[in-house]
């Protein structure tokens, strides 16, 4: 069976040298997405590099996204016609966009895509993510179709976050890529799931 690709989605700003997104990268060796403007994200310039980026790939791709890459996954998701060239997405921490106090940088991907995503998704969410009330956090990864996931108190669950390498989210990626009938291997790693 053919080893899916590992398609990294940083969010605004993009992932700094301790978030777990670039850990990960170091470690196992998955792609990064890079966008044009990390800091004035424009929705449609987002989906074109991310439909461009899987349609020069003929490998199933499964999306770790963490922030506004959950929302570019689901903004994708709702009007592509390839959506069958994502295996399964992984989506952390998604921010509330649609929230009075949003930073007028991301304020041009309201209103928020909220149909159900058409691959396998979990979701992990944390119970005081400052960009996101967790119930309206709860109630947008249920709108998308996800397995949900709490980590309770984990901030946004970034570099800020202490989490290190992030072994748990290794592990949800392993069981995802296990939903969705994908080796759990991940490259560089000498664990077998």
């Amino acid at each position: 069976m053919t080893s899916p690709r590992i398609l990294l989605l940083p969010g605004w700003q993009n992932s700094g040298p301790g978030h777990w997104q670039t850990r990960w990268e170091a470690l196992h060796g998955f792609e990064r997405l890079q966008q044009d403007d990390w800091w004035w994200p424009r929705r449609g310039d987002w989906m074109a590099r991310l439909e461009d980026s899987l349609l020069d790939d003929p490998r199933p791709t499964v999306l770790v996204a963490h922030s506004l890459g959950c929302h570019l996954v689901a903004a994708w998701a709702a009007h592509t016609r390839h959506a069958d060239r994502v295996a399964a997405a992984l989506l952390v921490a998604p921010p509330d966009l649609e929230r009075p106090d949003a930073p007028p940088q991301v304020q041009g991907w309201a209103p928020v895509s909220r149909q159900a995503l058409p691959m396998p998704a979990t979701a992990v969410l944390s119970a005081d993510d400052p960009f996101s009330d967790a119930a309206r956090c709860l109630q947008t990864a249920a709108d998308w179709g996800c397995e949900i996931t709490s980590l309770g108190a984990a901030g946004h669950i970034n570099g800020d976050s202490g989490l290190g390498d992030w072994p748990e989210g290794q592990d949800l990626l392993r069981a995802l890529l296990r939903r969705a009938g994908l080796p759990t291997q991940l490259p560089g790693d000498p664990r077998h799931g």
